[in-house]
């Protein structure tokens, strides 16, 4: 596990997995605006998201706990989950922090009696596919032109699922 040993050398020490609340807001909508994608959420939106008691969001943090590095968010329904957005902060990725993030949300989820979680990526997001594959999740799906891209053409999403427990 060198990605593991690498982060334990952290100055500040290791990174640290959480809950997040409204009070991360802010936070969580300037790293969505550092996850590429065509609709950007607003501080009062995500503010929204975080206060719904269908929705649970994990975040990432330095290992001080003063900045956030990434944040997943799922919306519940029954036994099942959808994730909504995952971002890692740009300065931050190609380091584990993505993979222990979501090995927290699924330990999370499961806490919760979910079974079942869903996801949908940009076919072209070559390294969140390798995660999630990483994570057990399998294509389930495809949506033809689901994603708008920056010059007015669209790109599929692969739906995703990986049962949990």
């Amino acid at each position: 596990m060198d990605w593991l040993d690498a982060l334990l050398r952290r100055p500040g020490g290791p990174p640290r997995t959480g809950p997040l609340d409204a009070s991360h807001a802010a936070a969580v909508a300037a790293l969505h605006h550092q996850g590429g994608f065509a609709r950007l959420w607003d501080p009062a939106e995500c503010a929204g998201l975080l206060v719904e008691r269908a929705v649970v969001a994990d975040g990432v943090f330095s290992g001080d706990g003063t900045a956030l590095k990434g944040f997943v968010m799922s919306r519940l329904a029954a036994d099942e989950a959808e994730v909504l957005s995952v971002v890692i902060a740009r300065q931050a990725r190609r380091n584990g922090l993505g993979a222990g993030l979501m090995r927290a949300h699924l330990d999370q989820l499961a806490r919760r009696g979910i079974a079942r979680l869903f996801l949908e990526v940009d076919e072209g997001n070559t390294a969140a596919i390798a995660l999630y594959r990483r994570l057990g999740f399998g294509e389930v799906g495809r949506r033809e032109g689901y994603y708008p891209k920056a010059d007015g053409s669209r790109a599929a999403a692969l739906v995703m699922r990986r049962d949990i427990g």
